[in-house]
């Protein structure tokens, strides 16, 4: 779900170079006078996308005036074709909103899909991993980004272990599972996912949640993103875009499994028994503990800046007043 993401490290250039050149995403009206929108995805439909399809399909985004269209990323990164106004909106993830600021690229956050970070590492029971200790001597199957390297090695810290004794591969986009059988003794995945899916196959996994284990590791991921820019000239559309996608999402908290039909229906090629699972399992991670769908905290982005830091993960300052907004949740 999330190997994808770090895919605009490598067009970060290629992003500063273009945004002079795009040929943007000015809205058009269609014949029925519907605002023409597109949202790109981070990846292939799933239950994190959810609420984008609902939004769709219950004509929430018709009632607002708008003719949305939800595409798979083709090509870059959501970043990369958001920043250029190629896409009004986008699926992304904190850090790279972080990365893409930091090097000048006018994106924001507009919300938050789920509250809690749910993601973390995983490996089968028969591994022995059940701590940052355990990884000494075990490989490491991931996408190739620095930013794993420093999380393994920020917990193997913490845990007094030596991360010189891990093996990094990159894996890419393989199955956790297959993964797991073939190279690598643990990899970074999604619960909602990955977790959910050992579940219904009866794998049983040893897991360590990165939302609970450093408080700096509760970032947000994934998020909305639009452009500055966007925000700037049509406040008024991203209002009732983000209205809508609101609504969406409500819906997915409150009716899962109908919820789940939708995105199924969307993504016929989908496992329906895992989406349903997956939906259900995600209905109350959403909201969680925030007053209403899609809220960030400023604290839940200095920290997580804050770690990046510390680990020259990034350089320069970050702004994160002007990395998120909650102008749009209401």
């Amino acid at each position: 779900m999330k190997n994808k993401k770090y895919l605009w490290i490598c067009a970060i250039l290629v992003i500063a170079l273009g945004l002079g050149f795009a040929a943007g995403c000015s809205s058009e009206k269609t014949e029925d006078q519907l605002e023409k929108i597109v949202v790109t995805l981070d990846w292939t439909p799933n239950t994190n996308h959810t609420g984008l399809y609902v939004a769709k399909d219950n004509g929430y985004y018709e009632e607002a005036g708008l003719d949305v269209e939800i595409v798979q990323l083709s090509g870059g990164s959501v970043e990369q074709v958001v920043a250029s106004e190629s896409s009004h909106f986008g699926v992304a993830y904190q850090e790279g909103v972080t990365y893409a600021r930091l090097s000048d690229i006018p994106i924001v956050s507009i919300a938050a899909v789920i509250q809690h970070n749910t993601s973390g590492f995983a490996s089968l029971k028969s591994k022995g991993i059940e701590t940052p200790k355990d990884f000494e001597g075990k490989k490491y199957g991931g996408w190739g980004s620095p930013v794993e390297e420093a999380t393994i090695k920020a917990l193997m810290d913490r845990y007094e272990a030596d991360y010189s004794q891990v093996e990094i591969l990159t894996t890419g986009a393989v199955d956790f599972f297959v993964s797991s059988e073939k190279n690598a003794d643990f990899s970074w995945i999604y619960s909602a996912w990955d977790g959910v899916a050992a579940e219904i196959r009866g794998v049983e996994l040893n897991y360590i949640d990165l939302g609970t284990i450093d408080p700096a590791l509760d970032y947000y991921t994934p998020v909305l993103i639009t452009s500055e820019s966007l925000i700037n000239e049509d406040p008024e559309l991203v209002e009732k875009f983000m209205k809508a996608t609101a609504k969406g999402y409500e819906f997915a908290i409150e009716q899962p499994e109908q919820a789940a039909s939708i995105l199924l229906a969307n993504a016929p090629e989908l496992d329906e028994e895992l989406v349903i699972a997956s939906q259900i399992w995600l209905k109350d991670k959403y909201q969680d503990d925030a007053e209403m769908w899609g809220l960030q905290q400023k604290e839940v982005w200095q920290n997580y800046t804050n770690w990046l830091s510390e680990r020259d993960l990034i350089e320069g300052e970050l702004d994160v007043d002007k990395a998120f907004t909650n102008q749009f949740i209401n």
